[in-house]
């Protein structure tokens, strides 16, 4: 039985402007102890899919028109707020994108790394600043228990993020969501966080969404990717078939965009246009006017993530057919 299993999860914007289907249609399964990766550039759904399975969609606008999210047999979506807020926090934990905002300037790092503790097991004050000074020695904070009472503006940005893996992972849960841990960091920071979620991930044995844009990141991390577009899962694949064999025009272009991989002295790939308006997506493939590969049909007809190989699922007509 999988950990984590969402099917045909919908979550739209209700605005003036229209409705954004910022997730239309979005399935897929999570194992205990892996990890999986989605992929897409900025918009294209995949922190909003994790917003949703969270219960962190601001409610209005955003609204949870369809889908399931089972967790460990506890239907997500739809169980009453004291149920979720024993999970949230103790069992799922979520590591935000950007920690200067995400960590309260007021308050010291010591009343905000403990409050999880505080709040589901009920242990004592002085029991939880112990263990909050152990998660900061093991997220590589050195002379925690002097720092552990310093404030968000006394750490680096890497130190930071650090403090929120603490943060997430001080109640040991058994799914951690991270939303773009790396993107405001150095390369050398990047590669120390990285390695130490794969660390503890090992110690503890929970498994992980990693969200990012990042395909060298996903490839040297993940066990699965879903490859996002437009609210759409468009690729699924383990990571060794998705580099290897790309069964979608979105997903070789974002190879296409890597700069390591371009030969040098080469102009740099990037791909035309821009990401469709989710209010007004155009009919038929919504990548198709991007899409080096496109045709008519491609514009006509709606296209369906289908299994074309074990584990391999593609939404491109023309792949389907065989003609790319």
């Amino acid at each position: 039985m999988p950990l984590l299993e969402v099917k045909d999860l919908r979550t739209y914007f209700h605005t003036r402007n229209g409705v954004y289907r910022a997730v239309d249609g979005v399935s897929f399964t999570l194992q205990k102890g892996e990890t999986l990766g989605i992929v897409g550039e900025s918009g294209s759904g995949k922190s909003v899919t994790c917003y949703s399975i969270m219960g962190l969609v601001p409610q209005p606008p955003g609204r949870i028109e369809s889908g399931t999210a089972l967790f460990d047999g506890t239907e997500l979506l739809r169980c009453p707020p004291r149920t979720a807020r024993t999970i949230r926090g103790k069992r799922m934990a979520m590591i935000f994108q950007d920690p200067m905002t995400s960590l309260n300037p007021y308050l010291r790092v010591s009343e905000q790394l403990i409050e999880p503790l505080l709040i589901h097991e009920k242990i004592s004050r002085a029991a939880a600043l112990r263990r909050g000074r152990e998660m900061l020695e093991a997220v590589g904070i050195n002379d925690a228990a002097k720092r552990i009472h310093h404030y968000p503006h006394e750490f680096s940005g890497g130190m930071r993020q650090r403090v929120m893996i603490a943060m997430a992972l001080i109640t040991r849960p058994e799914l951690l969501i991270a939303d773009e841990p790396t993107t405001a960091l150095d390369v050398t920071v990047q590669a120390q966080i990285l390695e130490l979620i794969r660390r503890l991930q090992c110690e503890f044995g929970m498994a992980v969404i990693f969200i990012t844009h990042d395909l060298g990141v996903v490839s040297g991390l993940c066990d699965r990717v879903l490859v996002m577009y437009a609210g759409r899962v468009v690729e699924s694949a383990g990571v060794r078939p998705l580099f290897y064999q790309p069964r979608h025009p979105y997903t070789r272009a974002l190879q296409r965009s890597i700069p390591s991989l371009q030969p040098k002295g080469a102009e740099l790939f990037t791909i035309p246009g821009l990401p469709p308006d989710l209010s007004r997506l155009p009919a038929g493939c919504a990548f198709a006017p991007r899409c080096e590969s496109a045709t008519a049909s491609c514009q006509a007809r709606d296209p369906a993530l289908l299994e074309l190989a074990p584990g391999h699922a593609s939404a491109c007509l023309r792949v389907q057919a065989g003609e790319i």
